[in-house]
């Protein structure tokens, strides 16, 4: 029978290894405090007035724009008001008013099956945890965070396009996989700011660090950023990138 020599880690990291994640938590939390100034007003802009309304909004914002989402959701929220609405919705008629959305069979069969699932286990109510929530048809990690975060005041950092592009350009991460790059980016910050980075990062990459075409030289953490110079460098040109605001078909997050 073969052996095995199996090498046990034993004592402290070394000295170079501390320093270096202090050195990274230094920076992400300088950068978190430019963002936090240039973005003072960041949320989730999803409308929305209800944990239901805002679990539906985002189910609806797969592979599309949250203005989009927007327009759909008024008449939508006041055709569906209850888990029980969606869950006896007319598939035909709900596929008319989400179709702009995209993907409108699927999300409308996620709709259905989220009330349905909502009535029979959770009496009608959005759960307020990850563990419950990660259970309802095409709600994942993302869509619970933001529920979480936004409905119920609990921390989570929703990993969206903009949040895993920024973090591997800040140099925060290196993961592809949103569940890594959530474990990595939580670990930089207290947990009770979690929300707050995602919001801001998705602001700054919904209005300057664009996917394509970065606004490098308007960009107000650019000295503390590894990344500054894959976009547009010089301030004038880099300053008629900067969004206000997204516009509706947008780079979807």
């Amino acid at each position: 029978m073969p052996t095995y020599a199996v090498q046990v880690m034993t004592g402290a990291p070394d000295a170079g290894t501390v320093s270096s994640a202090i050195s990274l938590t230094r920076r992400a939390r300088k950068i978190y405090r430019i963002l936090s100034e240039r973005y003072p007003d960041a949320r989730c802009e999803l409308t929305h007035s209800s944990p239901l309304e805002l679990l539906i909004a985002t189910v609806l914002s797969a592979q599309t724009t949250d203005v989009r989402v927007n327009q759909v959701t008024p008449v939508l929220f006041a055709t569906y008001r209850t888990a029980e609405d969606y869950a006896r919705a007319d598939r035909a008629e709900l596929e008319q008013i989400i179709q702009s959305t995209g993907f409108f069979r699927a999300k409308t069969n996620s709709l259905i099956r989220i009330g349905d699932r909502l009535v029979t286990d959770f009496g009608g109510e959005v759960p307020r945890r990850l563990e419950e929530l990660v259970t309802l048809p095409g709600v994942g990690r993302k869509t619970a965070n933001v529920v979480l975060g936004n409905a119920f005041g609990v921390p989570g950092l929703p990993v969206d396009t903009h949040v895993g592009r920024l973090c591997r350009r800040f140099g925060w991460t290196t993961e592809d996989d949103p569940v890594a790059v959530e474990r990595e980016v939580t670990a930089l910050f207290p947990r009770k700011e979690w929300t707050m980075v995602s919001h801001r990062l998705i602001f700054h990459g919904r209005r300057t660090c664009h996917s394509r075409r970065p606004a490098c030289g308007a960009c107000p953490v650019a000295r503390l950023c590894p990344s500054y110079g894959i976009g547009e460098i010089d301030p004038v040109r880099a300053a008629t990138l900067v969004r206000d605001r997204p516009a509706a078909g947008r780079e979807p997050g």
